[in-house]
């Protein structure tokens, strides 16, 4: 009986070590499977992985090669700035830091730069279908590379000056969009023209021409634009005469037939007459256009040119002033001293 007692206490004792062996192989198999290192602290919630550490070195290290290179003006070191930027933005181009930013402004810039060889190769060749396949995709990619919008703008104006207007509509798009980013402040470099005011100054005039037609209304007031800038433009004769005919074929005719049909033949109102002043007023800008461009004709290949828009001048003056031209010659003497109405 004793003999059977002893046999079970050892086996039982040799089951308890085991099942404590086995539990200890358990916990410490456990522990490092959720640790690199057994004597490392356990990781919690508190407690950043090691592979976000290795993330964010490895992402320093990065920004700093790219810093290196792009320091140094060297085009090969800038090439290699580039591809070291479009590897840093393809793993972390999400990210919303300032280094992040500032690698992104960077790659824009760049990227700017090395398509314009390209699009002043196909403009300055005359390929201006050309110019604007080059650059629509870009425009698309980078909705305020004001170098792309400016050159199509160039392309398409210089186009319809062959007689060809199947770029218009699109040019006047792209003149718009440009006008928008000068007029918000949003451009830096003004490439290709020498500053902001001549920029402006071109501009202005391309979308009025490009709508002249279409939208005299819109076209008049690009155009007063174009010659309050400080460019060519605020002497250019053909600029004044296009402003008058834009004034005089957009606002001032419709509201002379609206005029005409809502109070001809009724009694003074005050709604009548603040059209009427309306009306007025805009006659004064006209003339005030026309006079300018007669004014400005001074060059003797401008004299053709100076007749003509003097005989318009002339008819439209005297049907605001009970069909004289009494005045008209001092209004043409002195009215470049003169502000521009508005």
């Amino acid at each position: 009986m004793s003999t059977s007692l002893n046999n079970l206490l050892t086996l039982f004792v040799s089951i308890s070590t085991t099942s404590v062996l086995l539990l200890l192989t358990t916990t410490i198999c456990g522990q490092t499977t959720t640790t690199a290192n057994p004597n490392a602290p356990p990781i919690t919630p508190n407690n950043p992985s090691m592979a976000s550490s290795y993330m964010d070195s490895e992402r320093e290290q990065v920004y700093a090669r790219f810093t290196d290179f792009k320091r140094n003006l060297d085009p090969d070191q800038q090439r290699f700035a580039y591809g070291t930027a479009k590897a840093y933005l393809r793993r972390w181009g999400g990210e919303k830091d300032a280094d992040t930013k500032e690698v992104i402004k960077w790659v824009t810039e760049y990227e700017r730069q090395m398509h314009q060889g390209d699009l002043y190769a196909a403009y300055n060749a005359k390929k201006y279908a050309q110019t604007f396949e080059l650059a629509r995709p870009m425009i698309k990619a980078d909705p305020e590379y004001f170098f792309g919008l400016a050159i199509m703008t160039e392309a398409g104006y210089d186009n319809s000056l062959t007689g060809n207007t199947s770029l218009n509509a699109e040019t006047a798009d792209y003149a718009r969009r440009a006008i928008q980013l000068l007029e918000a402040g949003r451009v830096t470099k003004v490439d290709p023209f020498k500053s902001i005011e001549i920029a402006r100054g071109f501009l202005n005039y391309a979308l009025g021409s490009m709508v002249k037609d279409e939208k005299p209304a819109e076209a008049a007031a690009a155009f007063l634009k174009a010659v309050k800038s400080d460019s060519p433009y605020h002497t250019d004769p053909l600029a004044y005469h296009r402003l008058g005919i834009a004034i005089y074929k957009g606002e001032l005719m419709q509201l002379s037939g609206q005029y005409n049909d809502k109070f001809g033949g009724k009694q003074s109102s005050a709604e009548q007459t603040a059209m009427l002043n309306r009306i007025l007023h805009l006659a004064e800008q006209a003339i005030n256009a026309y006079a300018r461009a007669v004014a400005l004709s001074t060059k003797p290949e401008q004299q053709d040119a100076r007749g003509k828009i003097l005989a318009q001048l002339t008819t439209l003056y005297k049907s605001f002033h009970n069909n004289s031209d009494e005045g008209l010659n001092e209004l043409i003497a002195g009215v470049l001293a003169k502000p521009i109405p508005e």
